[in-house]
């Protein structure tokens, strides 16, 4: 199936254990409205017309995998967390010789809304980017990595909290974690990525940078409603975004 755009996959990042939700749950496998947090998402990448759905599995990989079978997806395992980058280096192979736009979704954002994919596939494609990051504007960003512009608005860089400066820190725009970007860009610019920051982690954010330094265009998308882009991480966040849900549920054709 096509989007009207360009070819389109998606890629969901799944692995994660999520300590904070006080359980040995598979952070994705926890439910909003009798679902899992992974099915909305996959939900939305089937309804902006993904001809693949490739899932970044690890924590509790083979339950994800027996939940989920039967929904036509392609699974891909990360043995070891070693960050976001690794990640998405680790579906290489599940991607070679593709060379469209991929879409990478988090598991845990059960509430991005289809008609904010849409947007997103729009602006990247009208801007010619090679990778474009989904942004939002938090009154208290602490904890998210930060985007950095000029002051033309360009996007310069994502910086994670621990390795930005003091004035990075008052960035209200933030990283959502949702990217769409040119397959073969993408896969060359995750296996070039290094770990020397705080974490000592593959950020996926480093491609910007990566894209930037080779001169080639990058674009950030402004989502309308921060809470549409927010990660679960707790029990609390959990029952928020099941009152969220409905009221943040768009539906629109790409």
């Amino acid at each position: 199936m096509e989007n009207g755009h360009r070819r389109l996959k998606t890629l969901i990042l799944a692995a994660g254990k999520g300590t904070r939700m006080g359980s040995d749950l598979a952070k994705v496998l926890h439910r909003i409205h009798g679902r899992p947090l992974l099915d909305y998402v996959v939900e939305v990448a089937e309804a902006a017309g993904s001809q693949e759905i490739v899932v970044i599995v690890g924590h509790q990989a083979d339950l994800v995998r027996e939940i989920f079978a039967g929904r036509n997806l392609v699974f891909v395992e990360q043995r070891e967390q070693l960050g976001t980058g690794h990640a998405v280096l680790q579906a290489r192979e599940a991607f070679a010789g593709y060379d469209g736009d991929v879409l990478i979704l988090c598991g845990d954002v059960p509430l991005l809304p289809l008609d904010t994919v849409c947007r997103l596939l729009d602006e990247h494609g009208r801007s010619g980017a090679v990778v474009s990051v989904l942004t939002a504007l938090l009154e208290n960003p602490k904890g998210y990595g930060r985007i950095v512009k000029d002051e033309a608005g360009t996007l310069l860089k994502i910086v994670e909290e621990r390795d930005a400066s003091d004035e990075e820190r008052q960035i209200r725009e933030i990283n959502s974690g949702i990217y769409l970007a040119v397959a073969p860009f993408l896969f060359d610019a995750v296996s070039r990525i290094t770990n020397r920051n705080d974490q000592k982690e593959y950020y996926l954010t480093d491609i910007v940078g990566i894209a930037r330094r080779e001169g080639l265009p990058v674009h950030a998308c402004l989502a309308e409603d921060a809470r549409s882009v927010m990660g679960i991480n707790t029990p609390e966040e959990l029952k928020r975004a099941g009152e969220f849900r409905d009221a943040l549920k768009g539906r629109s054709d790409c």
